[in-house]
């Protein structure tokens, strides 16, 4: 006879926003979870997520944050014996000694609709790539990261408003709508298992900060398109300003097409306190912006005092 789901010991290995929601919504069901496994938050990173730690604690679940799963860890979670191991934005790939453990299974929430964007950072990939459909993935867990069998998924439309903080933010509920629904069917051992065809699919990388760099000789949507993948809570989006690092914050695209001037030059200093910057096709209108070193504002502000003041060319 299949486990009940309060009887289906859970281990969770959980971080970020959609970690808090995924154990949420597993207590909720009375799912018991017999420990979480999270990481410290680095220093001088955006912190706007729940912690998943702070949730566990006063409900007597122990935490544990190793940074690595090495053979004595993997030991204790051994003890533990878990029926479900469940990984939400864990940022480290279980190894299968762990996934093994696991005596109906282990499933990952992944943000993308699997299997395209594997990999890292799915939410920042799909708007730089300028994607209009993304989503959420309840997936069994392989030693291959974002290749097991899909249970379900659950998909929303990109809109240009959103940015890589927005869209997570649409994305978390869908997470929680998948755990709750189908929890139940993988204690009971009915999960579905959808092959994922690799075949049509795409892996991505972790982004770091280095690929913020405006090119602007790309045309006016790709540019915009990194600006909202990686405006706050991440590095943002920059580029040269006449010797400094100009970081941009916020922007919209103005034209699409046609060659409005040489890319990176400067065509206009407009009344709401944007410049509109000229792209190989179209032009960018910058909004926000920020020169090292210095507060964030509007963009026409910083060209009309400053160290950059009366400059005509982005490069």
């Amino acid at each position: 006879m299949s486990p009940a789901v309060s009887e289906a010991r859970c281990v969770l290995f959980a971080y970020h926003e959609m970690g808090y929601a995924g154990l949420e919504a597993l207590l909720e069901l009375g799912a018991p979870v017999a420990a979480l496994f999270t990481h410290d938050d680095l220093p001088g990173e955006e912190i706007w997520w729940r912690s998943c730690a702070e949730l566990a604690l006063p409900r007597g679940i122990a935490v544990f944050t190793p940074e690595k799963l090495d053979a004595p860890w993997i030991s204790r979670i051994a003890a533990m014996q878990p029926a479900v191991i469940y990984s939400f934005y864990y940022r480290n790939l279980l190894p299968e000694a762990v996934l093994r453990l696991a005596s109906i299974g282990a499933y990952n929430l992944h943000g993308s609709l699997l299997p395209a964007y594997r990999g890292r950072a799915p939410v920042n990939w799909v708007l730089v790539n300028g994607e209009r459909t993304t989503g959420v993935t309840l997936h069994h867990m392989v030693e291959r990261a974002d290749t097991g069998d899909i249970v379900a998924q659950r998909a929303i439309a990109i809109d240009d408003g959103d940015t890589a903080l927005t869209l997570y933010r649409k994305l978390v509920p869908l997470g929680t709508e998948l755990i709750r629904q189908y929890h139940p069917q993988i204690v009971a051992g009915r999960a579905p298992r959808t092959v994922q065809d690799l075949t049509k699919g795409s892996y991505f990388g972790r982004r770091r900060p280095e690929d913020g760099r405006i090119d602007w000789s790309w045309d006016a949507r790709r540019i915009f398109n990194l600006v909202r993948a990686v405006t706050h809570p991440y590095p943002g989006a920059f580029c040269d300003a006449g010797g400094h690092r100009l970081t941009i914050w916020q922007a919209r695209i103005a034209h699409e097409d046609g060659t409005r001037a040489e890319p990176g030059r400067i065509i206009a200093m407009c009344g709401d306190g944007s410049i509109e910057v000229a792209a190989l096709a179209g032009s960018v209108l910058v909004i926000r912006a920020q020169l090292e070193g210095g507060g964030e504002a509007p963009a026409r502000q910083l060209l009309e005092s400053g160290p950059i003041a009366g400059l005509d060319k982005l490069g």
